[in-house]
């Protein structure tokens, strides 16, 4: 049965590899499968590898829009495999993310490696300078990322995260719940700049790209 969400597209970060055990892929396709269930187009870093490639077939073979945003150098079939639905090539891993980020509603993170945990972290990152206002979370699957929310949470004892950054993060340990969770998320963190300065500034910037001189 269908379900309707304030999301229309949104952006999973996830690992390149399957992991070890099939839980993983479970949770992958899980994943897959509620966001055709609730018919949300899908951002992902392109190619057909490992996690990425089962949350991208899953949604692509369920009627919903792909879109792959994927570097240059990273385009050979030996390195990501086949992108399904449509392909974004970009210059390099900033524009990348600055990519995924414009066109999504929200980020979820898989398990995953150094990428998937530096690309969801510079999400959280964002949200907390203000520059976004979307909901960041993490499938938790069978506990992967419990030592990752238990640094957070020292973060926070330690005075280095404050306590209402630390809601940035929603987590959960299937799919469905962490959806439900982040369709009622509601930031309540005080931002470190506003996101209409942040806007402001991307605009001037901008403005300034397209007077310059192409000589």
């Amino acid at each position: 049965m269908e379900e309707s969400s304030k999301f229309k597209r949104l952006c999973v970060f996830c690992g390149s590899n399957s992991g070890h055990r099939q839980v993983f892929s479970d949770a992958a396709l899980e994943l897959g499968n509620e966001l055709v269930k609730r018919k949300i187009d899908l951002v992902y870093g392109g190619g057909n590898v490992g996690l990425m490639g089962l949350v991208s077939q899953t949604v692509f073979d369920g009627g919903c829009h792909v879109l792959g945003v994927i570097p240059k150098a990273l385009m050979p079939r030996e390195i990501s495999g086949e992108t399904v639905g449509e392909v974004r090539i970009v210059r390099d891993m900033h524009e990348r993310k600055a990519s995924m980020a414009e066109e999504s509603d929200a980020f979820i993170a898989l398990p995953g490696g150094y990428g998937t945990m530096e690309e969801t972290l510079e999400m959280i990152t964002w949200a907390q300078l203000g520059i976004h206002k979307k909901p960041v979370g993490l499938l938790n699957v069978d506990g992967y990322y419990n030592s990752l929310l238990s640094l957070f949470d020292n973060g926070v004892q330690e005075g280095f995260i404050k306590p209402g950054a630390r809601d940035i993060v929603v987590s959960a340990p299937n799919a469905k719940e962490l959806m439900v969770q982040m369709e009622q998320y509601t930031p309540s963190h005080q931002h470190i700049a506003s996101h209409e300065s942040w806007k402001k500034a991307q605009l001037a910037i901008s403005q300034a790209s397209s007077h310059e001189d192409p000589r």
